[in-house]
């Protein structure tokens, strides 16, 4: 028993997004998408937390440090 089923709290399973979903290629330009892998603080999401397999948080990371490269994610929350 993990430590969040002795609290009483729900044990979610996480999945893979790009996995369920077929998608093959993370675009950096699709910024959309990669704000789901982004917290309120504009800092990249854990692996634990996004439930990406470690291919596409790879993927993602780079994607999100491109994306902030071309301007079209932020670097700090507005």
């Amino acid at each position: 028993m993990n430590k969040r089923q002795q609290r009483g709290g729900k044990n979610k399973k996480r999945y893979c997004y790009f996995k369920a979903n077929n998608i093959e290629d993370v675009d950096f330009k699709d910024v959309q998408t990669l704000r789901r892998f982004v917290s309120s603080y504009m800092k990249i999401v854990p692996r634990r937390r996004s439930g990406l397999s470690a291919r596409y948080q790879r993927k993602v990371a780079k994607a999100i440090k491109r994306a902030r490269e071309a301007g079209l994610l932020g670097y700090v929350p507005k």
